[in-house]
């Protein structure tokens, strides 16, 4: 999939990002998506400036189901890996979920 960057966002590597840092556009989309105000993500985000981040939901809201495909392969990407690493380490895996108190099946 390729989505032409904009003066805001730029593609590196397969991912975007806002231009010129290391903020994945991914990050400003799951807090607009998640209600936060642009100021809020701001303040998440204090290398971005007001307009960086009004610039990356224009960028979202103008190419919204590309956006959304690829947050989509990110997600099945991560949890595949997820996944991959678990059944190479499953002791690992085990301590970490009781470490958070989960439930664990021995």
């Amino acid at each position: 999939m390729t989505i032409t960057p904009s003066v805001y966002i730029e593609e590196r590597e397969g991912d975007y990002f806002i231009t010129g840092s290391r903020v994945l556009l991914d990050s400003v989309v799951y807090g607009f998506q998640n209600g936060q105000s642009p100021e809020a993500i701001v303040e998440s985000f204090p290398t971005l400036s007001l307009e960086e981040v009004y610039g990356a939901i224009a960028f979202y809201l103008g190419h919204q189901s590309e956006i959304e495909t690829y947050l989509k392969h990110k997600e099945t990407d991560f949890e595949l890996r997820r996944d991959a690493a678990r059944a190479a380490d499953p002791l690992l895996y085990r301590r970490l979920a009781e470490a958070r108190g989960e439930p664990v099946s021995r």
